[in-house]
């Protein structure tokens, strides 16, 4: 099997990494000097360009036939998506959307759980963005750009997440902060939700904060489920008492096993997770990260210096 991985950014090297040491043939290309030609001879491709000219390869994929692992987020506006889905509907059930968090062992134990009963939800996420990576500057990175960047798009795991938990979520609004030297990328957003049973719920992610903070916390009439990804304590409370969870993660257990997952894929094996992000078993979650970036509302600006 021979895949060639667009895009020599973090990920797509990460992504080249973890499939040379599964022992795939892999050629890693990166954007700047992609041609369609590339994908000649392969058997996929994984397209980790960003967002803003990812329709370009996966057009030329899917002309060749060629299933796909791409990062996300798929698009960041309806009609980029409904384009997408129709190019990949030949190749779908062959074809993964990158969200590594349907592979992390807390969040797998927590979509197990019974929501039924939930009354209210937080999902939040973020970092300083200036402390990311040594030697990097947002300025000069993808997330800078106004169409495919920003926070929203960047962290947009949460929102994926609160669908996996709540599939049936209607967007409320979204407002966002910005930074005044850069025009139309969010540097902090907060998505309001609701379920069709009328909990309300909200998600949030930013550059800003000075330690990383990710962490879900579902209220509910029987359990209180409260999930710190940062610090690795997962807490279910019901009546019963507290009781906590213990399912330890290094990080790159998750690229790999959601690269393991799309390669039994290809092969046409049976798959290991029942929250496998085919493309055309996320639609929900495409949908909402989409809406949400088009319904952006800003109302107000940091002052932060950001390089």
């Amino acid at each position: 099997m021979r895949i060639a991985v667009i895009g020599a950014g973090s990920i797509g090297r990460r992504h080249f990494d973890n499939l040379v040491s599964l022992g795939i043939d892999a050629v890693q290309v990166p954007y700047r000097s992609y041609r369609p030609d590339v994908l000649d001879g392969c058997d996929a491709a994984v397209i980790a360009t960003a967002t803003d000219v990812r329709t370009g390869p996966i057009a030329d994929a899917a002309d060749r036939d060629l299933p796909m692992y791409i990062e996300k987020p798929l698009a960041f506006r309806a009609a980029d998506l409904a384009a997408i889905e129709c190019l990949t509907a030949k190749v779908a059930d062959r074809t993964m959307l990158g969200l590594m968090m349907r592979y992390h062992p807390a969040f797998r134990a927590l979509a197990d759980l019974d929501m039924s009963s939930a009354v209210r939800f937080s999902l939040d996420i973020g970092h300083d963005v200036t402390q990311w990576r040594q030697n990097w500057k947002f300025s000069e990175s993808y997330a800078a750009k106004a169409d495919g960047g920003g926070v929203l798009l960047d962290l947009c795991h949460e929102i994926d997440m609160a669908s996996v938990l709540f599939p049936d979520l209607t967007l409320k609004s979204v407002t966002s902060v910005g930074h005044p030297n850069y025009n139309g990328v969010d540097f902090s957003s907060r998505l309001t939700v609701q379920t069709r049973a009328g909990a309300e719920g909200s998600i949030g992610m930013d550059y800003l904060t000075p330690q990383l903070h990710r962490r879900t916390i579902v209220y509910g009439v029987d359990a209180i489920y409260d999930f710190d990804f940062a610090a690795q304590r997962y807490e279910v409370k019901d009546a019963t008492g507290a009781r906590l969870i213990d399912l330890p993660l290094e990080r790159n257990e998750m690229f790999v096993g959601i690269t393991l997952d799309w390669i039994a894929l290809l092969e046409g094996r049976e798959t290991t997770n029942r929250l496998l992000p085919r493309i055309d078993r996320v639609t929900a979650s495409t949908a909402l990260t989409a809406a949400a970036w088009e319904a952006r509302q800003f109302v107000g600006h940091i002052t932060k210096e950001i390089p």
